[in-house]
């Protein structure tokens, strides 16, 4: 099959049956990492942990990115669409809560597949685990498909998402996906033990020297959705990384106390139910192991 890729707002063209596009992606699948993670919101990794399944490469390609060994140096192994929906399941019979797809919006042709060959024995939530740049177009091909939405806020300031993501219009192209994301999910369900089974969970991680972009951020979720509807997490645990180049040396540290109360305090203020995270999370510790388990 030959196809222009339009799947995120890059609309980079590239025919990826016969190259790699910007998020650094063939037409096949390819995933670090597959197992059971306990350290997700406790509303999603809330009993045995979630169904993670880690895919490599990304549209973004943060200058700071968590899970820098997959995202950009595109770490892991190519599979098939019908090993996929095996991993899929194979999860779920280890007593996964979900299926945990982590940046999956290259690869979401391959997922829909996986997930129309595993339908009729798939009995656990769908989450959508992304980045937040994402194609309206392509959230609507995923209506039926995804029960639960974690999309990245990770940026109000198109200055700064065009410095650290090459992503000027990120924060119009994110408002407008997790607008689409809330519609598709309508109002939140819990399980009887507290497992979040449909809904929209907005992520943002509070970055070093930039508290008052992440309180925009906080003040449009506000204004813009609903408690019944969404719920925010607002993460304290970015984590300065070797990697980072010394073009950035606001990001050589780790966000303070004052910062990152700043944004939780207003959320608190402007009534947004969720989670927060304590300082210890900011730490090489809880990136995951990317050693191909589970695949």
């Amino acid at each position: 099959m030959n196809y222009e890729c339009k799947l995120c707002p890059r609309e980079c063209g590239t025919d990826r049956t016969k190259e790699k596009g910007f998020c650094g992606a063939g037409d096949k699948a390819v995933v670090a990492r597959a197992s059971l993670h306990k350290w997700e919101e406790p509303c999603i990794s809330y009993k045995n942990g979630a169904g993670t399944v880690f895919f490599s490469g990304c549209n973004l390609h943060c200058c700071f990115c968590q899970n820098n060994k997959i995202s950009n140096e595109l770490f892991g192994k190519e599979i098939s669409d019908e090993k996929l929906s095996e991993i899929f399941l194979r999860l779920q019979d280890m007593g996964a809560d979900n299926i945990d797809l982590v940046t999956p919006t290259h690869f979401v042709p391959n997922i829909i597949k996986a997930l129309d060959m595993a339908k009729n024995k798939l009995t656990i939530p769908v989450v959508y685990n992304c980045g937040g740049y994402e194609s309206v177009k392509t959230i609507e091909m995923l209506d039926g498909y995804i029960d639960i939405y974690l999309p990245d806020m990770k940026y109000f300031s198109s200055e700064i998402s065009a410095k650290y993501s090459n992503a000027p219009d990120y924060f119009e192209r994110a408002s407008a996906a997790a607008l689409a994301m809330i519609k598709q999910t309508g109002e939140l369900k819990f399980n009887d033990e507290g497992g979040l089974l449909k809904g929209t969970v907005i992520r943002h991680m509070v970055l070093p020297s930039h508290r008052h972009d992440s309180m925009e951020i906080i003040r449009w979720i506000a204004e813009n959705t609903s408690p019944k509807n969404v719920l925010a997490s607002i993460m304290n645990q970015y984590t300065p990384f070797e990697f980072i180049s010394d073009e950035y040396p606001e990001l050589k540290r780790r966000v303070t106390k004052m910062e990152y109360n700043s944004v939780v305090n207003l959320a608190a203020e402007l009534g947004i139910n969720g989670f927060t995270q304590q300082k210890s999370s900011a730490s090489q510790e809880y990136v995951p192991d990317f050693d191909l388990s589970g695949i």
